[in-house]
């Protein structure tokens, strides 16, 4: 089976992440009843039915690729199979379930363990972020940079806080108040797959979060490389979606990050069960 270039599966993504995004639109502005997967973390009826349509879409389209996909884990694929797509149908459900309106759709793509395409749709602002490898990053079909930010205290930064956050809040806050006291401003809003595009369009200057799944991560990674940012883990070594932990940000910016990162190396451990 040839493998499709780049830009092919950036469209395709575009896309699915429209037509997943139409579905969760639908849901926007009504009173839902969610579950609980844990404490803090909820599923919706929407991110169900948005996840079914990707599977739907990908399992058509493409029979021999493999998926991971955040509610139903992953489905196998021929063997040898040399793509994967790693979808987060809803990524935000949280602000979905109060009607907060900041929530989104990412559709990333490896070939060979490496991310080489991605997209990232918000439905309500129809905004449409996306990246093909060596192809560069969009909105809307227009091109997109990281901001040019050099320094903490001029940067509005953003972040999330992992779900083990009160069992663990020595591990997470003395960090979020290390960045805090340096920056101009952070925001905390709910969606990581759109914090990173937010970046990769200098809305935001910089972003840390850790315990991060690879579904949030896979598409808005490429998009921030391909808008020329920098991202790795918090140590600086080279960034893998399954790697759990993202700092991101211009090159510039990215030295100061990592600098208040190796402060408090406790923030840099594995969650805890």
């Amino acid at each position: 089976m040839n493998v499709p270039t780049p830009h092919q599966l950036r469209e395709s993504a575009q896309a699915y992440a429209a037509e997943a995004g139409a579905i969760v639109l639908e849901g926007y502005g009504r009173i839902h009843a969610p579950e609980r997967k844990g404490r803090i973390d909820l599923v919706t009826e929407y991110d169900k039915r948005s996840e079914a349509r990707l599977l739907q879409l990908i399992g058509r389209d493409w029979p021999g690729h493999g998926v991971l996909a955040e509610e139903s884990g992953a489905h196998d694929a021929a063997a040898g199979a040399r793509v994967r797509w790693v979808v987060d149908p809803l990524d935000g459900t949280t602000n979905f379930a109060h009607n907060y309106p900041f929530f989104g759709v990412s559709v990333g793509v490896e070939v060979d363990g490496e991310v080489v395409a991605g997209a990232v749709y918000d439905p309500v602002r129809d905004e449409m972020f996306s990246a093909a490898r060596g192809e560069g990053a969009t909105l809307n079909g227009a091109p997109i940079r990281v901001s040019g930010c050099e320094h903490i205290e001029d940067a509005l930064l953003v972040t999330g806080f992992p779900y083990d956050v009160r069992e663990h809040p020595e591990r997470h806050l003395p960090l979020f108040q290390a960045f805090l006291l340096r920056a101009q401003g952070i925001r905390r809003d709910g969606s990581a797959a759109l914090n990173m595009c937010y970046l990769a369009m200098g809305r935001f200057d910089g972003f840390w979060e850790g315990s991060l799944s690879p579904w949030d991560v896979a598409a808005g990674s490429l998009i921030i490389r391909e808008a020329g940012g920098t991202i790795t883990d918090y140590s600086g070594g080279a960034f893998r979606i399954d790697a759990r932990q993202v700092c991101a940000a211009g090159a510039a910016l990215h030295a100061e990050l990592l600098a208040v990162l190796r402060e408090h190396p406790a923030a840099h451990l594995p969650p805890r069960a």
